[in-house]
């Protein structure tokens, strides 16, 4: 059984919150956030037993603050 670390992006939209893996394309929702990552990680492991990924190399993920008019 392989073990591989994946980006979840979480935002809120009316009263759910949806959880995206963009690696993968799987997207779940749930009445709190740990709820929809919860749903992301069952959907996405269902998803990996189907389909099998290429191996890539690790995203990182940060932020950036720009200062506009």
């Amino acid at each position: 059984m392989k073990t591989r670390s994946f980006t979840v992006l979480v935002y809120k939209e009316d009263d759910m919150y949806i959880a995206e893996c963009p690696e993968v394309g799987t997207v779940d929702q749930g009445e709190t956030i740990e709820k929809a990552i919860a749903s992301l990680r069952e959907a996405t492991k269902l998803y990996l037993e189907e389909f099998s990924l290429p191996e890539t190399s690790p995203r990182y993920v940060t932020s950036i603050e720009i200062s506009y008019a």
